[in-house]
């Protein structure tokens, strides 16, 4: 049996799509078709579904995928290997949200671009969960860092670390809403608070009421801003309250920049995940980034 027909047959397996797994290859869609349909006649039994968006495996489909898929990735793996031992730069491609990346991720993953004879250039975007799955689905990344859990075969995911959302604003909000005023009257103390977000939705703000207050926000944002940084050095500069990763304004509330407005007993968590396309582990540079990242979240707090 050719082994290039199990590798398209595996990648339309994982993507559930003629179309994505043609991309994935760097070949057209009829050739992937073609390409599954010659396994089909060899086996003389259909390997897949085919239905109004994508591929549904069959039984048989199934079976073969889960004899073959890890003899293929093991067979990249020993030739990824060998392209190892040639000390040739690979280049990392990673995706992920802006603060995450630059702040914790990126300077655990510059270490391994000075290695000796097994360096690594790394190539870093950012954007949304949504936008790094569609890329690395597509092929644009090898591994990306988001608050999504994918869905289908196609990407693996594994649970990196979790971040705590704290409720910040400058010292002078705290002064007036004052040091009971959250106790007595609950989130109605902050109705009159500006509030800083990276959005109009309100994504951190919606999350932490409902999770903490049981309830929905008020207050419009005042100050929208795409990145959290910027939105930390708002509400440090006075322009209202702000829901943050503990991570990012840890310092800030060490310094007295901003304070904590408010401690609950169960602080709301969002996870973080490294997802890879399924079977791109076997490439020494992806398992080497990812390993190193899941080491050094075991010390983040």
């Amino acid at each position: 049996m050719d082994l290039a027909l199990l590798r398209t047959f595996v990648t339309v397996h994982r993507a559930g799509s003629f179309t994505r797994a043609a991309a994935l290859l760097g070949l057209s869609q009829p050739a992937v078709t073609s390409q599954i349909r010659t396994l089909e006649r060899q086996l003389g039994r259909p390997l897949f579904l085919r239905q109004a968006r994508g591929v549904t495996p069959t039984s048989i489909g199934d079976e073969l995928a889960h004899k073959a898929a890890p003899h293929l990735d093991a067979l990249v793996e020993i030739a990824e290997s060998g392209l190892e031992e040639d000390s040739s730069l690979r280049t990392l491609h990673l995706a992920g949200p802006p603060e995450f990346t630059a702040e914790r991720a990126l300077p655990v993953l510059t270490e391994l671009t000075g290695e000796d004879g097994r360096s690594i250039a790394l190539r870093a975007s950012f954007g949304t969960a949504e936008e790094a799955l569609e890329g690395l689905a597509a092929g644009h990344h090898d591994l990306a860092i988001c608050t999504a859990r994918p869905r289908g075969a196609l990407l693996t995911a594994t649970a990196l670390c979790d971040e705590e959302h704290v409720l910040v604003a400058a010292p002078r909000w705290a002064e007036r809403i004052g040091s009971g005023g959250l106790r007595r009257t609950g989130p109605s103390a902050l109705e009159r608070v500006p509030v800083v977000e990276v959005h109009e939705s309100l994504p951190f703000v919606a999350r932490y009421w409902a999770s903490v207050f049981d309830s929905r926000p008020v207050a419009p944002a005042t100050v929208v801003v795409p990145d959290l940084r910027a939105v930390l050095a708002c509400a440090a500069a006075g322009a209202g309250l702000a829901v943050l990763p503990r991570y990012l304004c840890g310092d800030a509330l060490g310094r007295g920049d901003v304070v904590a407005l408010h401690e609950p007993a169960v602080p709301p968590l969002r996870t973080y995940f490294l997802v890879v396309r399924t079977g791109t582990l076997a490439m020494p540079h992806i398992a080497r980034a990812h390993e190193r990242l899941e080491r050094a979240a075991a010390d983040w707090s």
